[in-house]
This record gives C-alpha cells, sequence and structure tokens, in this order.
C-alpha cells in the first residue's frame, strides 16, 4: 500500500521528534512518501500530485485548515486512470487524519482521540484491518469543506483570531472568548441583519444576522467541550443550518446558553435551524465575513451551498 504524508511543519502540538516516531510508524505499516507544506494552499497542490501518483492514502499531520486543503485537493484532481470504476470516492485516495492541531475537529468528529499518538495508534489499526467510512462533504461554490462554514459573526471571529495569531498571540478558549466579545459589542452591526437564505421551492428566509453550516457534530470544540448548535448535523446526511434574525444581547445570549449545553437544542423567535439541506444560497446586501472548517476567506456577498453525498473514503 502506497501513502503520502502531507505534514504541516507549523502543526502546533506536534515536534520533529513527533514528526519522526509519526514517521516510523506508518513505515511499518505503509510504503511511504513524506512532504513537507512550505505556503498556504501547497497541501492543495500536494494532494492532487498524490492523486495523478495513484497513491492508497493521503495522510495528514497538521490541522484542520491542513484537512481542507488536502480534502480539496482530492476533490479536484482527475481521477487516475490506475483506479477505474466504482463510485467517485473509491476512484480517490482515501483520508486518514493525525490531530496535530490546536483544535482538531474533523479528527474528533470521525472518533479519532485528541493527542496524535493515540490518534496514530488508531489509523495504524485502521490501515493494518482496512477500515474505513465514506463520508459526504459540504461545498460553498467551488470549495470543499469538511465539517463547518460560517457567514457573518463567527467567520469575523475566526478572523480576529487570525490577526491576534499573527501578532504572537496563542490560540485559545480565552483568545476566541475575548475575540467573540470584540466582535458582537464592536464591530457587529446588530440592527440591520442584512443576509437572505434562498433554497429550491421554499419561500426565502429574510433578514438574518448571521449563520452557522454543518456537516458533522460538534461544530466546534472548548476545550473538551463540544459546541453544537446542530446536534443533528451527520457525515452521512445533508447540511444542518443555524441562523439568528436579530443579534439583541437578551436572545443571543440565550442561544448560545443553549448551544453551549450538554443537550443542546437552540429554539426561540430569533433562531432558524434547518436540518438536512441538500442545497441553499446566501446573499446578503453587505460583505460579511466568510470561513470554511475554521480558516477566514475573506469577504463575500452571495455563496451557493451543497451537500456532496458519499464523496470521500476515510481511515477510522
Amino acid at each position: 500500500m502506497r501513502a503520502v504524508l502531507v505534514v504541516n511543519p507549523k502543526a502546533t502540538t506536534t515536534s520533529e521528534r513527533s514528526r519522526d516516531v509519526l514517521v516510523r510508524a506508518l513505515r511499518s505499516e505503509v510504503d511511504l512518501s513524506v512532504r513537507y507544506t512550505r505556503r498556504r494552499g501547497h497541501a492543495m497542490d500536494i494532494a492532487r500530485e498524490a492523486v495523478a501518483e495513484g497513491v492508497d492514502v493521503v495522510v495528514t499531520l497538521g490541522g484542520d485548515g491542513t484537512v481542507n486543503e488536502v480534502v480539496n485537493g482530492l476533490m479536484t484532481a482527475a481521477p487516475p486512470a490506475a483506479r477505474p470504476g466504482g463510485t467517485p470516492a473509491e476512484r480517490l485516495p482515501a483520508l486518514a487524519t493525525v490531530p496535530g492541531g490546536s483544535t482538531n475537529v474533523f479528527a474528533r468528529a470521525l472518533g479519532l482521540p485528541r493527542e496524535w499518538p493515540e490518534g496514530t495508534s488508531m489509523i495504524l489499526e485502521g490501515l493494518r484491518l482496512g477500515r474505513s467510512r465514506t463520508i459526504g462533504l459540504g461545498r460553498a461554490d467551488d470549495r470543499y469543506f469538511t465539517f463547518c462554514a460560517g457567514f457573518g459573526v463567527d467567520a469575523a471571529v475566526i478572523h480576529r483570531v487570525e490577526q491576534a495569531r499573527k501578532r504572537g498571540r496563542v490560540s485559545t478558549p480565552a483568545l476566541y472568548f475575548r475575540s467573540t466579545l470584540s466582535q458582537y459589542f464592536l464591530d457587529s452591526d446588530r440592527r440591520h441583519p442584512a443576509i437572505i437564505l434562498e433554497r429550491p421551492g421554499e419561500a426565502a428566509e429574510a433578514e438574518l444576522a448571521t449563520v452557522i453550516i454543518q456537516n458533522c457534530a460538534p461544530w466546534t470544540y472548548l476545550g473538551e467541550r463540544e459546541i453544537n448548535p446542530n446536534p443533528e448535523a451527520s457525515f452521512d446526511l445533508g447540511l444542518d443550518v443555524m441562523a439568528l434574525r436579530q443579534l439583541r444581547v437578551a436572545s443571543t445570549t440565550r442561544t448560545v446558553t443553549q448551544f453551549l449545553s450538554r443537550h443542546p437544542d437552540p429554539r426561540g423567535k430569533q433562531v432558524l435551524r434547518l436540518h438536512d439541506v441538500p442545497e441553499f444560497t446566501l446573499i446578503s446586501a453587505r460583505p460579511q465575513a466568510f470561513q470554511l472548517d475554521g480558516d477566514y476567506l475573506g469577504e463575500r456577498e452571495k455563496v451557493r451551498f451543497t451537500s456532496v453525498p458519499d464523496a470521500l473514503r476515510v481511515i477510522c
């Protein structure tokens, strides 16, 4: 079995020594090639090359951003002639994810442990036993995502956190909390919701203030705790949506408290929730912050979202 290991050398929870241990462990099971990312977007190029080479498995060591790039590289590469027939997922290399970032939402949503040594052990067992599953993905315009997208406040918070990290701050729950408060009270236009959600054959939902999209549950983690605006979201179904119609202090606090609870079920007049949606479009009267899988991608006024079922095989 041939495999490519895509390593983000800036992964926050691994060292050079731990990477060497991982490489030796993987080489005990597969014919391994190791490739390091050098810039943003490089993992996408490496994944496309792996498809062209006809490898069997692409392994990532990094955070959710590295996983997202590799998935987009796999999904946008032409399937190799060496692997004809079968479903689209079967014509692509399988994906194995070693958690190496600060949060690792995708890996944990697949049932992998948070720490890379335990995650590596489970992946090696999965490779030995041929244990995999096929999952659906989300797509926003022409870019795929694995677990979440955001249009509005949550994406703006991620942008704030990224800016703070560039200034040398460490990504912690406290940094996200402070960034959320600053964004909400200082930079959000809470009185004039500008987003419209359109679905084929359905009446449009207008005057939405911010929108969270999930391809699985949870949406993210606060340390060990799951954060779940859409607790029924699943890799096996369409997309789930939670939107807030207003950002009033009382109603927003109540909704956030609901999805932070151990049995989340956000409801209320200001809450819109949609389950298992195959496609929809978000349109805004003014540019909105936009993120996929925890990476800020700038501002958009329109994004079309679609569910892509049975898209990718993952080692689990």
